[in-house]
């Protein structure tokens, strides 16, 4: 057994005979470490292939064939990972000789048996334990090897290349909000029965060396589709100061609602759309309460998802067999949203934006002046709307959604869907719509259905005859200038 440093210090104090790498080399370890394995001594007995021309040209250096090669690397991602770590000390854990050692072994595992996980060391001795690992469990390894280091090196690159946009100048194309090149590495997390439908596989995959964003802590596995809903609730909920439940179908909020406790604003949330809350994905932006929870535990939910729980609402949510629980791992955002598309990916920015959801950056384009109850649920439609799908068109009062049209072709029939949702309680209702009304018709059905205020970005050519109806019918309207589609 060779092994160098810590690690054979490590051996001979468990009574297991090593050679240091130095007496293999005939070469002491140099640059305080830096250099220690990189020698023909090493790696020729690696990458020498067991054929007779290699094998007299080993004797005649006298390098012996080492047949297993077992490497842990220096915990570059997990350094990297504390806070204030500085450049110097992150440079000094990329490891170098470690990654070509298993690049070597994996390149030669024909003959060469190669380990870079420690869970695989029951497997590996267990297999030697029986005369030696076979053909097919090598090849296995080697695979995990080069995949190990890829991981490695792209945790590597990603992290010189934030170094290097922290430093530029603002003027500097590096600087930009989106990289020039990106590098994924992904690991899968949960193979999912399907997709979206039974003849589609599925799954959900997370960064190499993050820790996945949530935790289930009961119930049966995730589908594809629940973590897509799950995904826009959370956002949702956590969208929002106040205590805030968001409850979502097939994409779309059916109930948003932010109250000062959470079982006030799961009521609200769950008065939206009472019918289409059955079996939908429920989120929160507190600690989930026993109040809350009771009023949860009388839903059909298939996901509900907090970022902790009390002990006794955890308790009472669990006596449901199939309710999927969910607590957040505290894991941040990342900053830019991906989507595959025939011949590439779409990249964006997460839309964060906070200047237009500030009412003092608004536009009052009506003769009427909003109340402050009005600004307030405005304030709380125009947020809401970005989380609905495009064309969206939210009808808010008293700080909870009381109808949502949502990913209408025409946003005049949005208007209409969040009317025939409301009913009733549209009567002094707030509406907020995510772009510009290209026509003065969306206006004149809101306010059909009661509607007394509407938030919208403007910018339509017909602004003018919009704004027009909007006085004609008494209505209060404010342009932010910003629009929110969500496709």
């Amino acid at each position: 057994m060779i092994a160098s440093g810590g690690t054979a210090r490590k051996l001979e104090a468990a009574g297991i005979p090593v050679l240091q790498v130095e007496d293999v080399t005939g070469f002491p370890e140099i640059l305080g470490g830096r250099v220690k394995t990189l020698h023909p001594a090493i790696h020729g007995g690696i990458l020498a292939r067991r054929t007779p021309q290699h094998q007299e040209e080993l004797a005649h250096h006298h390098i012996s064939a080492i047949d297993l090669v077992v490497v842990n690397l220096y915990p570059f991602q997990q350094t990297v990972a504390q806070p204030n770590v500085s450049v110097a000390t992150a440079i000094e854990e990329i490891d170098i000789g470690g990654v070509a050692l298993l690049r070597a072994a994996a390149k030669n595992h024909e003959s060469v048996t190669v380990v870079c996980d420690p869970d695989d060391y029951p497997m590996v001795a267990e297999a030697f334990a029986s005369g030696g690992t076979g053909a097919h469990l090598r090849r296995k390894l080697a695979l995990k090897a080069f995949r190990h280091t890829a991981e490695y090196d792209t945790a590597i690159a990603a992290y010189l290349a934030e170094q290097i946009e922290e430093a530029a100048p603002a003027s500097d194309e590096s600087a930009s909000v989106l990289p020039a090149e990106m590098h994924l590495d992904l690991t899968i997390v949960q193979r999912n029965r399907y997709g979206e439908n039974p003849h589609q596989a599925g799954g959900l995959y997370a960064y190499a060396g993050e820790q996945p964003a949530f935790e289930v802590l009961h119930g049966k596995e995730m589908s594809y589709n629940n973590w897509l809903d799950l995904d826009g609730a959370w956002t949702a909920a956590q969208d929002f100061a106040a205590p805030t439940v968001a409850i979502i179908k097939h994409g779309n909020p059916c109930g948003l609602a932010s109250a000062e406790t959470l079982a006030e604003a799961y009521q609200k949330a769950f008065a939206s759309d009472p019918v289409s809350a059955f079996g939908g994905i429920l989120a929160v932006n507190r600690p989930l309460d026993l109040a809350t929870a009771q009023q949860a535990a009388d839903l059909f939910l298939e996901v509900i998802a907090a970022p902790a729980y009390e002990p006794e609402a955890l308790a009472l949510l669990q006596r449901k067999k199939n309710v999927r629980i969910l607590a957040h791992s505290g894991a941040s955002t990342r900053p830019l949203s991906l989507r595959s598309i025939v011949g590439g990916v779409l990249v964006q920015e997460l839309d964060r934006s906070e200047a237009d959801m500030q009412v003092s950056a608004w536009r009052v384009v009506s003769q009427r002046q909003p109340t402050p109850d009005q600004l307030l649920d405005l304030a709380f439609a125009w947020r809401a709307a970005r989380h609905v799908k495009s064309n969206a068109i939210v009808y808010v009062k008293d700080q909870a959604t009381v109808g949502v049209g949502a990913g209408q072709m025409s946003r005049v029939d949005s208007v209409m869907m969040a009317g025939h949702k409301a009913g009733d309680r549209s009567r002094g209702a707030v509406m907020a719509s995510d772009a510009f009304f290209p026509f003065a018709d969306g206006i004149e059905a809101a306010a059909k259905h009661g509607i007394t205020a509407v938030v919208q970005p403007g910018g339509s050519v017909r602004d003018e005859e919009v704004i027009a109806a909007v006085d004609r019918l008494g209505l209060v309207m404010c342009f932010t200038g910003a629009r929110h589609f969500r496709h």
